[in-house]
């Protein structure tokens, strides 16, 4: 079969096609320039899809049934969301590495956790759309669910003592930056407005300056360490800092659709729904959650 029949079989668009052939994960071969698969082969490699697929829905059963692994991004609504989970749901459990949105996405890939909290831009201004997903998950099912929108602020001491008036003229100023860790999605953010501001970050003071919440980059304006950095809105308001609000963006979970329909997932989207939550976090401010819960993506 020759690429556009190998996706019609499989029910892939090429371009997937296309970026299993990269990771080696499909069988092929390029005869004069064309790839061409063996339809024998790719029977094999769907029958070894399927048994894997089964052994991991197994085990993932076994030990989600209680419990769930996350990892990704952070937010101070997500943490109201986990006490708030945690407080409610005797027998339920979740751990959660703070690693950023990227990272987040990549261990979910490789098996490591059963979901990820991410806010990853597409290049056409989207979050957390299977462009900017599927790199990192393969060929793994999975759905995408909203948690919620928040309001992304640029902070500042406060009273804002040195008159910033935004983002460009912070980085215009060269004023000393405290970063977020590569592969979180507001360093990524903070990395396309350098680009598009034509501002090398190695002329940006604190731009090395690394922390991994969205706390710690207040908490370092607040100490005096940094001029500004990039965290929500909740987090000026936790402080009382000055934030000039830049963006507001959607936060959501990616997970395999074996673990969506298990009873600590459900038991989680029940809280995300719950009056407490939602009454926390509009003390919180700068979230919205009208879209909580529902269902962004899901892959064949």
């Amino acid at each position: 079969m020759n690429t556009k029949e190998v996706a019609r079989y499989l029910g892939l668009n090429e371009k997937r096609v296309y970026g299993l052939i990269r990771e080696g994960r499909l069988p092929a071969t390029r005869v004069t320039g064309k790839w061409l698969f063996p339809r024998r082969l790719i029977d094999e490699w769907l029958e070894e899809r399927a048994r894997t697929s089964l052994k991991e829905t197994k085990d993932r059963a076994r030990r989600v049934t209680g419990g769930l692994l996350a990892a990704g991004s952070d937010d101070p609504a997500l943490h109201l969301l986990l006490m708030t989970f945690q407080a409610a749901r005797r027998g339920f459990y979740i751990f959660t590495a703070t690693v950023g949105s990227g990272e987040g996405l990549r261990i979910l890939g490789g098996g490591f956790t059963d979901l990820a909290f991410c806010h990853l831009p597409d290049t056409d201004g989207r979050y957390n759309t299977p462009a900017v997903l599927d790199p990192h998950l393969g060929a793994t099912p999975y759905v995408v669910v909203r948690l919620f929108r928040r309001e992304v602020s640029l902070l500042a001491a406060p009273g804002n003592p040195l008159g910033i008036g935004g983002l460009e003229d912070a980085l215009a100023r060269r004023v000393r930056l405290v970063n977020r860790q590569k592969g979180s999605g507001t360093r990524l953010y903070i990395d396309r407005c350098l680009e598009a501001a034509g501002i090398p970050p190695r002329e940006i003071g604190g731009y090395e300056r690394e922390v991994f919440t969205h706390l710690d980059v207040g908490l370092e304006i607040l100490k005096g360490r940094a001029d500004v950095g990039v965290a929500t809105t909740a987090v000026a308001r936790l402080l009382g800092l000055s934030c000039l609000p830049l963006t507001r963006e959607p936060f959501d979970m990616v997970l395999p659709q074996a673990v969506y329909f298990t009873p600590a997932l459900q038991a989680l989207l029940e809280t995300l729904r719950s009056p407490s939550f939602r009454e926390g976090a509009a003390s919180l401010g700068g979230y919205d959650l009208t879209e909580a819960g529902t269902i962004c993506h899901a892959t064949a």
